[in-house]
C-alpha cells in the first residue's frame, strides 16, 4: 500500500492551479470529469504521489455539499491497494463502516471505494486500485 493522493475540494480548478501549478510548481498529469461523482478532477504529480483537485460540476455533488458546509480544503486521502475487493472484504469483516461495499470507476482508469470517516478518526479514506 502507498499514499496515492490527497484530495482537495476547490471551487475552481483553474484558480487552484495558479497556486499548485504556477506558484508551487507541480506538474498537471490529467484533468478530466468523473460524471458518476459529479466532479472535475485535476491530478498533479507530487513525488510518487499526487494532489487531486476536486471541483463540483453539479450543485448536488458531494464536493459541492462539502464546500458549502466546510469551505475549500482537505477532502480525503487515498491509499493505493493491489486488490481493492479483498481489502473491502477485510474491512467489512472487521466491522469498519464502508461508504462503498464494491468499487466504482475512478480517475485515470482506477477502481475506487470510500471508507466512512466515522471509523477513521474523522478522515475520509479512498481506496484505489490502478
Amino acid at each position: 500500500m502507498k499514499l496515492e493522493h490527497i484530495g482537495i475540494a476547490v471551487r475552481s480548478i483553474e484558480a487552484a492551479l495558479r497556486t499548485w501549478r504556477d506558484a508551487i510548481g507541480l506538474k498537471v498529469v490529467s484533468v478530466q470529469e468523473v460524471p458518476n461523482q459529479k466532479v472535475r478532477v485535476a491530478m498533479l504529480q507530487f513525488g510518487t504521489s499526487h494532489i487531486e483537485l476536486l471541483e463540483a460540476i453539479s450543485e448536488d455533488s458531494t464536493i459541492s455539499k462539502f464546500i458549502e458546509k466546510k469551505g475549500e480544503g482537505l477532502h480525503h486521502i487515498c491509499i493505493e491497494v493491489t486488490d481493492i475487493e479483498e481489502k473491502l472484504r477485510q474491512l467489512k469483516k472487521r466491522g469498519v463502516l464502508l461508504i462503498d461495499e464494491a468499487p466504482r470507476p475512478g480517475v485515470m482508469a482506477s477502481k475506487v471505494a470510500f471508507v466512512h470517516p466515522r471509523d477513521t478518526g474523522g478522515v475520509l479514506i479512498e481506496l484505489c486500485e490502478k
